[in-house]
């Protein structure tokens, strides 16, 4: 490949303002969203109650990502401080795996960034329910103690006792009593509006500068690699799958906007492989993989890589036997 003259990097430069004109109002409103959620105390009534059936304590913790809007970046600390507090582990899961997607705001973004097909709207969050349900039941076949990280599993054993009484009938003081319990009392310590506008702001120029490189790595592909190259790998059924789960992997900035970043590859690919690449970078890319030993140890990981990795590009795989 020549190295590309003035003319394509001029069409980098405009394909690049579009991707991140149409991806940061998405971007700025998904922080904003989540900088609220967290000056609520996740910690409530809902949390002794939720479920812990094998089916209806996923279904519930992924239908969480409505109420507390994050992306991948922000659902980590909340999934570690539901496991933390002594939530159901199927519930904690359930929103760790399918929130990121499950949100309005990434909703919203997908129909946006593809209105004309109504079908990804439909099986984008269908798609990450079931991988959450899949990733779930994997995962709940190790022990806590051999899934979790050394640190997370200490603070989830403390708060074992707690979780099995209600904290909001304990109202008396007795809490108080106990030596191990501090969460109550951090649970009722509210930010204040200069730290959550501090914390929001350094959280959108984090996500920012990672949209940025997105957008360009985004723009670029599309602008310098041969087209006939591309659409060589990415009309394979198979091929295709795979190759834009290795991107979303590489590429994937965030939930609330990666929809915008697949339009350059969209009309390259297959519909399976559009789908991995919207399933997939919520779930793992680079920037998220080392968030996830705040949560598990170095075999849940991989154990989770594995299951995810599979689940897609099954689901990839029907796709195309279905709409090719």
């Amino acid at each position: 490949m020549n190295w590309p003259d003035g003319s394509q990097w001029q069409t980098v430069w405009a394909v690049f303002q579009g991707l991140l004109l149409e991806a940061i109002p998405f971007l700025l409103i998904g922080v904003a969203i989540a900088t609220a959620a967290r000056a609520w105390d996740p910690r409530g009534r809902w949390l002794q109650r939720l479920p812990r059936h094998p089916l209806l304590g996923p279904l519930s913790g992924a239908a969480l990502g409505f109420a507390l809007p994050a992306c991948e970046c922000g659902n980590v600390p909340v999934a570690r401080r539901l496991l933390a507090q002594g939530a159901p582990m199927g519930a904690s899961l359930g929103f760790l795996f399918a929130a990121p997607v499950l949100n309005p705001i990434v909703l919203l973004s997908t129909w946006a960034a593809f209105p004309d097909r109504p079908w990804l709207l439909l099986l984008r969050p269908l798609g990450s329910v079931v991988i959450a349900l899949v990733l779930t039941a994997l995962l709940q076949q190790l022990s806590e103690a051999a899934l979790l990280a050394p640190d997370l599993l200490e603070e989830r054993r403390m708060g074992q006792p707690l979780a099995t009484a209600s904290l909001l009938d304990r109202r008396s003081g007795l809490i108080g009593n106990q030596p191990l319990s501090t969460t109550p009392a951090i649970a009722a310590e509210r930010p204040s509006m200069g730290v959550l506008l501090d914390h929001g702001l350094r959280e959108f120029l984090e996500l920012g500068s990672l949209l940025l490189l997105g957008c360009g790595i985004a723009a670029t592909i599309q602008t310098l690699i041969p087209r006939d190259l591309f659409l060589a790998v990415g009309q394979a059924p198979t091929l295709s799958v795979l190759s834009l789960m290795l991107l979303a992997v590489v590429v994937s900035v965030c939930s609330s906007v990666d929809a915008f970043l697949a339009l350059g590859f969209a009309a390259m690919v297959t519909p399976g492989a559009l789908l991995a690449f919207l399933l997939l970078g919520p779930v793992i890319d680079l920037k998220s993989i080392s968030l996830f030993s705040r949560i598990f140890r170095r075999r849940g990981i991989l154990l989770m890589l594995a299951g995810v990795v599979v689940a897609v590009l099954l689901i990839g795989q029907w796709l195309n036997l279905v709409l090719l």
